[in-house]
């Protein structure tokens, strides 16, 4: 595993101790600005590993496609993923 897989799979796992605890912090009826607000620090967790699961497939997939001029396909992909997150 890639530095940057290893550094999302973190991420990851972290948010995921976060939305338990989110859950847990409802289930509780703490106050909401304290639940919004760890919402945003999870969903920023989230954007980071993206990001970097994103640079690891624009610095080896992306990469390699081109090399072996089959870069077409990868590049509506990623413009098929930039429209998705384009619409939030």
């Amino acid at each position: 595993m890639n530095d940057e897989r290893k550094k999302a799979l973190q991420s990851l796992k972290t948010s995921k101790g976060q939305i338990e605890g989110i859950i847990k912090m409802i289930e509780d009826g703490r106050y909401c600005m304290d639940i919004s607000n760890q919402i945003i620090a999870a969903q920023s967790l989230l954007k980071k590993a993206n990001i970097l699961i994103l640079k690891q497939h624009l610095n080896h997939c992306v990469k390699d496609a081109f090399i072996n001029n089959t870069g077409e396909e990868k590049v509506d992909e990623i413009i098929d993923l930039l429209s998705k997150l384009m619409k939030d």
